[in-house]
């Protein structure tokens, strides 16, 4: 019988995520319902329980429904609300007068739940919030029930310290986790000092975009949308992905479960988010964990060292 995933508090939230955690990112509405409906069955089953569930749209674009499927997912599994964490993410472009609540509750109608377990806050790209007011209107939707715990996705080191040192005045919660994204190929962020002192004080990891939208894992078309590309790198880790791949062989396993294993040896590490459209890639994920049993994390580490693009492009303080 397979190993149950281990699970790791979300900061010091009293929230315990499983060791890997499973993304919407327009995924479910490409796949047949039915196999999506076996893919999360399956996934839980592994012991994965926390779902990274957005609205993955902005006004003026195609509607988009991975989110609606993924509560009609959750019916058809049978699951019960407490089986289960659901991440929504929160977009700083609709943050207005009325705060988050407007953007959270049409995000739970969506998914068709009371509360979120957890907040991710999108990336901070305007200049004219007050992250006070951030801080103070989470604390509201804590106090109201409507979540348990929030993070941020992509922020720098110096903005999360802000968050900290004005949750701690304001005797509220703070953020709890940092999406970032995390691979052998992009670590200076999460690697790097001005993180360290953040891990130091309790806040933890969720590694994100761990194989480059697919890239690592061979995927190397470019016939999908993947995320951004902070230092211009990609390229460059399009490059090595022959080497990679030739590295990941030789320890006989795939790249994809290499490029997983690695986030793993993250001292800060909750979870790594990453996302599956067949069951049998659900399983050779999940399955990620052993090699880093098998190897050990400072080998794995070492090994995987000739692949880290973003050292001395791109600055560990950076968003």
């Amino acid at each position: 019988m397979t190993t149950p995933l281990p699970r790791r508090e979300i900061g010091r939230s009293g929230l315990h995520a499983s060791l890997f955690s499973l993304g919407s990112w327009h995924t479910y509405d490409r796949m047949d319902f039915a196999d999506a409906v076996e893919l999360l069955r399956q996934a839980t089953d592994r012991g994965v329980n926390l779902f990274d569930v957005g609205v993955y749209s902005a006004p003026g674009a195609p509607p988009v429904f991975t989110d609606v499927i993924f509560s009609a997912m959750v019916r058809a599994a049978g699951l019960r609300r407490d089986e289960w964490l659901l991440s929504s993410k929160l977009w700083l472009e609709a943050f207005g007068d009325e705060g988050f609540r407007p953007q959270l509750e049409n995000a739970l109608m969506r998914v068709g739940v009371e509360h979120a377990d957890l907040v991710i806050l999108g990336d901070l790209r305007r200049d004219d919030l007050d992250l006070r007011d951030l801080v103070l209107d989470l604390a509201r939707l804590a106090d109201a029930g409507l979540i348990r715990a929030w993070g941020v996705n992509n922020w720098s080191a110096s903005s999360i310290q802000r968050l900290l040192d004005l949750a701690a005045a304001e005797g509220v919660p703070g953020p709890q986790i940092a999406q970032l994204k995390y691979s052998v190929a992009r670590r200076s962020i999460p690697d790097g000092e001005p993180f360290a002192r953040l891990w130091e004080q309790g806040l933890t990891l969720q590694a994100s975009d761990c194989l480059e939208g697919g890239v690592l894992a061979g995927n190397v078309k470019g016939d999908r949308q993947i995320g951004r590309d902070p230092g211009d790198i990609r390229e460059r880790i399009i490059a090595d992905v022959p080497a990679f791949t030739a590295l990941a062989e030789s320890l006989d396993t795939t790249p994809a479960q290499l490029g997983i294993a690695f986030t793993l040896t993250h001292p800060a590490l909750t979870t790594t988010l990453f996302g599956a459209s067949r069951v049998a890639q659900l399983h050779a994920n999940l399955d990620a964990a052993d090699l880093v049993d098998r190897i050990g994390a400072d080998e794995l580490r070492r090994l995987v060292e000739p692949f880290w693009a973003d050292r001395g492009v791109v600055d560990p303080e950076g968003p």
